[in-house]
């Protein structure tokens, strides 16, 4: 890629994606490309958390890429771009959704209940680092179990919020959703998460699995 990237680290550390973004529009493809490596497995992680199906989360990813090239002028400045990234991604991930059931999943908008449903005052943050919980090697086929058995509309704002740890506001806006509903949602997520996890382990010692220890009282002390 061009040297004027290379050489700018202060300009870089204002809005790195912005630069990137600029210099994909002023034709250097490198730039884009160092969009891709920094958010793909991101993308990929949310992305098959909707389809649940490695091979078509990837090719959600492939094309969601390619509609943010073509599209990079729509783009507004004002806006986040790894949000207005993660909203393509979905889109494209609900569309293979869609036909993987035939048209049976509601879309992501829809619910069976009232977004105020069992609203708490406030939803606190259940792991400073919820990836790391996400990805230890004993546990984290566990939860992707426990996340399968949610809703979509639950599991991908579960999914932004404590395992890509996008704030209320960002989920809310790839969503098209309101800070109330997502946290509604969230509430939700996790009480369903921390009830099919207390079933999991009952009887087990969670010393074992410390992950599963932490995840567990954090759901419960702060549902």
């Amino acid at each position: 890629m061009g040297t004027c990237l290379m050489e700018n680290p202060a300009q870089l550390s204002v809005d790195e994606d912005l630069v990137l973004v600029n210099a994909t529009r002023n034709g250097e493809t490198a730039a884009f490309e160092q969009l891709v490596r920094k958010y793909d497995r991101k993308l990929l992680r949310i992305a098959q958390s909707v389809t649940r199906n490695r091979e078509e989360a990837e090719d959600a990813v492939q094309e969601a890429f390619l509609k943010a090239y073509q599209r990079l002028e729509q783009f507004k400045e004002s806006a986040k771009f790894s949000t207005w990234l993660v909203r393509i991604v979905l889109n494209e991930s609900l569309m293979k959704l869609r036909k993987q059931r035939a048209s049976r999943e509601l879309p992501m908008q829809s619910d069976s209940q009232t977004e105020s449903d069992a609203l708490p005052l406030d939803v606190a943050d259940w792991a400073p680092n919820p990836y790391e919980l996400y990805s230890a090697a004993e546990f984290r086929e566990i939860l992707t179990k426990c996340l399968e058995g949610l809703q979509p509309a639950l599991r991908v704002v579960f999914v932004l919020r404590d395992i890509e740890d996008l704030s209320i506001l960002e989920t809310a806006e790839v969503l098209e959703l309101s800070p109330v509903a997502v946290k509604a949602r969230l509430f939700r997520a996790r009480l369903h998460l921390r009830e099919k996890l207390s079933r999991h382990f009952k009887g087990e010692s969670l010393d074992l699995v410390p992950p599963a220890r932490q995840t567990l009282n954090k759901l419960v002390n702060r549902v």
